[in-house]
C-alpha cells in the first residue's frame, strides 16, 4: 500500500518517496536545553516517534536525526540568573530530557548533535552566504537579506511584501529589513564566543539547524519535522539560508504536530497550567500519557484535560 503522507510545504498529502530507495532521512528540530521539558515537547517528541517507528514497521532503513540546541539567548538568560555556566546548564538539562523521553518510551535518535560540537560548519556557511550575497556584515553581526532569496516566505504560505507592510519597525538598526535575520551574532561580555571571520561571536538559532541537518543528512534529505510553532519563522528561515547556501532544495517534506493547550488555555508559567512531563507522570502512567498525546490527529490542536486522560486510562484498561 502506498504512503501518502501531509506535506506543510504544499499543505497537501503526497505519496511519499524517498530520495533514496528504501531508506528515509529525517531531522526533527530538538529542545534547547535551559529548562526542564514540558508536556508540548512530549506531543512532539510522541509524534516523531511513532513515524520513525512506522517507517521502519513499513520496511524503511530510517536515518533518525534530533538535535539539542545547547548555545541559545535562552541559555545564558538562564545562566546569568542562576550562575551556573552555559555548559553545565545545558548538559544538566539534557540528562533530564533523556529521563524524561525514556520514561515516555521515546526512542533516542540515530544521531544526536550538539549545536556546540558543529561551529565550524556555521562559520563556513555563513561564509557561503556572505560570498553568494545573500547575506551581509554589520559591525560583527551578519544578517540574511531575505530580499535575495525569491522562494522566502513559501513554506509558511505568506507573501514578503505583506510581511514587510505589516512588520513592526525593527528593534535592531542595523538591519536593511525588518525581517532580515541574523546568522551570526558578535560577541558580548560574559557570553559563549568562537573566532570567526567577522569576530568573536556565536551562531544565530537557525543557522545551527540547517548545518547539522546537512551534515548528517546531506543538502537535500526527505523529511523535516517540528512544532507548528516552528513554521515562522525558524523553519521559514532554515530552509532559505540552507538553500541558498548549498543551491538545492533543503528538506523534500516537512512534517508539523499541532499546538498543545491546558483546559482550553495556551499554557504558560504566568497563567500557572505550566505542565512539565515530570508534573503529568506524577498523576498519570507513561502509556496513558502516551496514548493520550496520539488520542487526536497528529496535525490537530490537542487539550490537556483531565476527561481526556481519564478516557485514555480506559482505553489502556481495554488494551
Amino acid at each position: 500500500m502506498p504512503l501518502r503522507l501531509y506535506n506543510s510545504a504544499s499543505r497537501k498529502k503526497e505519496l511519499f518517496k524517498p530520495i533514496k530507495e528504501g531508506h528515509v532521512g529525517i531531522y526533527v528540530c530538538g529542545v534547547t536545553v535551559y529548562d526542564v521539558c514540558h508536556i508540548g515537547h512530549a506531543r512532539s517528541a510522541i509524534v516523531f516517534d511513532v513515524l520513525v517507528r512506522y517507517l521502519r514497521a513499513r520496511g524503511f532503513k530510517v536515518t533518525y536525526v534530533r538535535n539539542f540546541t545547547d548555545v541559545d539567548d535562552k541559555i545564558i538568560e538562564r545562566s546569568k540568573q542562576t550562575g551556573e555556566d552555559t555548559t553545565t546548564l545545558a548538559e544538566r538539562h539534557i540528562e533530564l530530557f533523556y529521563r524524561d523521553m525514556h520514561a515516555l518510551g521515546v526512542l533516542d535518535a540515530d544521531v544526536e548533535p550538539r549545536a556546540t560540537e558543529h561551529i565550524e560548519g556555521m562559520i563556513d556557511m555563513v561564509s557561503r552566504l556572505v560570498d553568494k550575497g545573500y547575506a551581509y556584515v554589520v559591525d560583527g553581526d551578519v544578517y540574511f537579506s531575505v530580499e535575495t532569496f525569491d522562494q522566502y516566505g513559501q513554506l509558511s504560505g505568506r507573501n514578503l511584501e505583506d510581511m514587510v507592510a505589516g512588520a513592526r519597525i525593527a528593534v535592531d538598526e542595523k538591519k536593511r529589513n525588518p525581517l532580515d535575520f541574523v546568522l551570526w551574532k558578535g560577541a558580548k561580555p560574559g557570553e559563549p564566543k568562537w573566532e570567526s571571520p567577522w569576530g568573536e561571536g556565536r551562531p544565530g538559532w537557525h543557522m545551527e539547524c540547517s548545518v547539522m541537518a546537512c551534515k548528517y543528512l546531506g543538502a537535500n534529505f526527505d523529511i523535516h519535522g517540528g512544532g507548528r510553532d516552528l513554521i515562522f519563522p525558524h523553519h521559514e528561515n532554515e530552509r532559505a539560508q540552507s538553500m541558498a547556501a548549498n543551491g538545492v532544495d533543503f528538506a523534500n517534506w516537512w512534517v508539523h504536530n499541532g499546538f498543545l493547550t491546558v483546559e482550553s488555555e495556551k499554557m504558560s508559567k504566568s497563567l500557572g497550567n505550566f505542565i512539565t512531563i515530570q508534573d503529568a507522570l506524577a498523576s498519570y502512567h507513561p502509556q496513558e500519557l502516551r496514548l493520550f498525546l496520539l488520542s487526536t490527529h497528529y496535525r490537530s490542536p490537542l487539550d490537556f484535560s483531565r476527561s481526556g486522560l481519564r478516557e485514555a486510562r480506559s482505553g489502556i484498561v481495554r488494551i
